[in-house]
């Protein structure tokens, strides 16, 4: 039985955390995925310099149904105190856990010198570390990478510092920022953080099988695991890993059809919270995702992508369910 995850007062049981991802992971994704398994959801990524003005859009990205709780909510910025105000709104805005990024490697974060290249100024992180923990009444944890090059890996210096200000836990995902997700990431590192700090470590980074999760695991010695994008359109990968966690064997990977009504399902509720003109986009990647890895799923994909209202592409999925069920060699891709 793998133990939980404690970060301060927090428990989070199982140990697997829902990875923050912009655009991705709203309300609406972590309160469907969250019975999968996941102990910890995390917001999309928010600017802390956005959230001085309280926008619309900006509000929603932190914005929770409760179901999925407990939840942290992720902040990228380069001033230590706007850090700290965007830290103070975001847990009175009910976030149980405050993350500071230090990993994004997107252009549109570090052009401004937030995410990933906060690395490149250990002191600045020091200094944006300690004054979100000054700030908040609540565990603070950080999310990094290796560091901005392979020239100057400085996860292990930037974690000792985060452990002497007060962060209370951290997730490493053990690439550089300039390999952005090409090559592979390098779990001995995280295996190095582990034993360099005392505070629990998460490792990311190249999870997309649950018994991989669970050997990576063992071998690194860490408190717990981030699953990003492997998880999208196969939240099984999740109850997958629960499962081995608990010492019992997982459920077998389900079907197409399974797959294809749990996305229905997801359309059907993007549509309910966020209306049909924002929800149809949105969803045309989620449907991507669904579509992998059954005959025929390419054409449908190129399909579903040029359809321009729920209801077309509702009758479209549940017509190719109807297929995959009565086991139809041709699947409905004109």
């Amino acid at each position: 039985m793998t133990p939980p995850l404690r970060i301060g007062p927090i428990e989070i049981s199982p140990p697997i955390v829902l990875a923050p991802m912009s655009g991705v992971t709203n309300r609406t994704l972590r309160a469907l995925y969250k019975p999968f398994g996941f102990g910890l959801t995390v917001t999309e990524f928010v600017s802390s310099n956005a959230l001085q003005y309280g926008g619309k859009r900006t509000m929603e990205m932190i914005d929770q149904h409760g179901v999925e709780k407990p939840v942290s909510t992720q902040l990228w910025g380069n001033d230590p105190q706007i850090m700290a105000t965007a830290a103070n709104l975001v847990r009175e805005c009910g976030a149980d856990i405050v993350d500071i990024n230090f990993g994004c490697p997107a252009p549109k974060v570090t052009k401004t010198e937030g995410g990933s290249a906060c690395l490149r100024d250990v002191d600045r992180c020091e200094a944006i570390m300690k004054a979100v923990v000054d700030a908040v009444d609540c565990p603070v944890t950080m999310k990094m990478r290796l560091g901005w090059t392979e020239a100057d890996l400085v996860f292990v210096e930037v974690a000792k510092r985060a452990q002497a200000v007060g962060v209370q836990a951290l997730t490493l995902h053990a690439r550089t920022a300039k390999q952005f997700y090409k090559g592979s990431a390098d779990w001995s590192k995280i295996a190095e953080l582990k034993r360099a700090v005392d505070i629990p470590v998460i490792g990311n980074g190249d999870l997309a099988d649950p018994y991989d999760a669970m050997q990576r695991m063992r071998e690194s010695g860490v408190d717990g695991v981030m699953l990003g994008r492997a998880t999208l359109g196969n939240p099984w990968l999740v109850s997958r890993l629960r499962a081995l966690m608990a010492d019992e064997e997982p459920a077998p990977v389900p079907g197409a059809p399974e797959r294809l009504r749990f996305a229905v399902h997801h359309y059907l509720t993007m549509v309910e919270e966020w209306g049909e003109p924002r929800a149809v986009p949105q969803m045309r990647k989620h449907l991507g995702y669904y579509l992998k890895g059954f005959a025929g799923a390419s054409a449908l994909r190129e399909r579903l992508m040029r359809t321009e209202t729920a209801a077309e592409t509702l009758a479209i999925l549940k017509q190719t369910i109807a297929q995959l069920e009565a086991r139809e060699p041709e699947l409905a891709v004109a």
